[in-house]
């Protein structure tokens, strides 16, 4: 099984360069991942995180609603890496995000686990249940504003203590800010809110 082309973009590191970014990004250890991206407080996310996986040339997807990949953009998202889910489909999005791992020999999967760009108190565990499910790592990406600086250099295998890799996942994200700071959530699942 041969790895996916890895194509920098040459003229991709320079734009991020020209509005003083920077990447620091190591490979996934295997042909599947999922990679959690922390924190996402803002539309600029995407862009700058976009901009950064061509610059490094990572096959990287990411999901989105089944809807947004209707015509005319549905074409140009598959191509960017998008992969549509149906969150009401009877499967699940884990079931389907599972299956679509299963049937790729490669997939390096980008997840927000706060599932939107407002403040939530709580993260999105479906991102680690993946990991668990497929037997996968998984990467802690970044877009710290403070330091203009999109990192991913960690990879953890969950281990199924969430309190544990929550612990370690908090570590790796301690001082990163996001465009609009007070919107980042907190780093924890929903059966840890009070805690």
């Amino acid at each position: 099984m041969a790895m996916p082309a890895i194509r920098e973009h040459r003229w991709a590191r320079r734009l991020l360069a020209l509005f003083g970014w920077r990447v620091d990004v190591v490979l996934p250890p295997g042909p599947k991942c999922v990679i959690a991206v922390y924190p996402h407080t803002s539309n600029w996310d995407f862009v700058i995180g976009y901009v950064a996986k061509l610059a490094v040339g990572f096959p990287i997807h990411f999901v989105g609603k089944h809807t947004i990949f209707r015509w005319p953009f549905g074409a140009a998202l598959r191509r960017m890496g998008g992969i549509p889910v149906d969150r009401r489909a009877p499967a699940g999005l884990l079931g389907q995000l599972v299956r679509e791992m299963e049937a790729r020999s490669w997939m390096w999967l980008a997840i927000a686990p706060e599932g939107t760009r407002s403040y939530v108190d709580h993260w999105k565990s479906g991102f680690y249940r993946l990991a668990l499910a497929a037997g996968v790592p998984v990467g802690l990406a970044f877009i710290d504003y403070r330091t203009r600086l999109v990192g991913l250099r960690t990879y953890l295998v969950p281990t199924g203590d969430e309190a544990a890799d929550l612990e370690r996942i908090r570590a790796v994200f301690a001082g990163k800010v996001g465009r609009r700071p007070a919107l980042a959530g907190p780093i924890r699942f929903r059966a840890e809110r009070g805690g």
